[in-house]
């Protein structure tokens, strides 16, 4: 694998620049910033290029106003993968309410909602779309591994999942997790999401099995009764709800009785 300083030496030749051509650049970068620390000494920049020597952030700036290189590029050629800042930052627990200043800049790969072969109404899941994927700022979803973490889309009228799901979510589902969870929770809150699949379609909600049967349970503010399915057969299991990008701005509510998917009793 190249070196990062084999990048930026292959940067310079092809700008056709020497080694006191690129010291004389940053002699100039130095003295508009006010900094010495902006310079970049002949024998500094051999090192960098040829001993594996790490620029200082002044200097890998300065490199990256010379070459025209992105500086989010040049800092991924030393492993540093500022992509990833904000996912990172999430999952470190800071106990104290806090302001999240990671900037909505960098892009993470979503789905582009109002695109695709699916209906906007409808609860979708959006792991086989990733063709139609585009670019949005929701950074905090890259810290997911795409191969365990697939998504699913809350449709604008599933209010089955109201008011922990609201419609228009965007869910991240871990493909891992595919047992039904008998107990260890102590809320609503706490309980189990999972992201299912049948043959009419897709539903979201908590779930219980019982003689071979699946009951997806609906959140008891949607007033609807449980989708009832025969176990392994009529339903698949995608895997369970972990993380959720959620609209905050409030949607009334058409058809507050009416279920999204009917309930189907099981075969006798």
């Amino acid at each position: 694998m190249e070196r990062p300083g084999e990048r930026l030496k292959r940067a310079r030749e092809k700008l056709t620049l020497t080694y006191r051509d690129v010291e004389q650049a940053s002699q100039a970068i130095a003295a508009r910033r006010g900094s010495e620390e902006f310079a970049i000494a002949l024998s500094r920049l051999a090192d960098i290029e040829n001993k594996g020597t790490v620029p200082t952030i002044y200097r890998l700036y300065t490199l990256c106003a010379i070459y025209r290189l992105e500086v989010e590029e040049v800092l991924g050629w030393y492993g540093v993968p500022l992509e990833q800042l904000a996912a990172d930052g999430m999952h470190v627990r800071l106990d104290e309410t806090h302001a999240v200043h990671f900037s909505g800049e960098g892009q993470g790969t979503v789905p582009r909602l109002s695109e695709g072969p699916f209906e906007l109404n409808q609860t979708a899941f959006l792991g086989h779309l990733i063709r139609h994927w585009g670019k949005m700022p929701l950074r905090f979803l890259n810290g997911f591994n795409i191969r365990q973490h697939r998504y699913g889309f809350i449709g604008l009228e599933d209010w089955s999942m109201y008011p922990i799901l609201q419609p228009g979510s965007l869910v991240v589902i871990d493909e891992s997790r595919r047992k039904i969870a008998t107990g260890g929770w102590t809320s609503e809150y706490d309980r189990p999401i999972y992201f299912f699949e049948h043959r009419g379609g897709y539903l979201c909600g908590w779930a219980t099995v019982a003689g071979g049967r699946l009951l997806v349970h609906p959140h008891p503010a949607s007033q609807r009764e449980p989708s009832i399915f025969q176990y392994s057969t009529d339903i698949e299991i995608l895997g369970q709800v972990v993380a959720a990008a959620t609209p905050l701005e409030s949607r009334k509510r058409r058809h507050a009785r009416t279920p999204a998917v009917p309930t189907r009793p099981a075969n006798p």
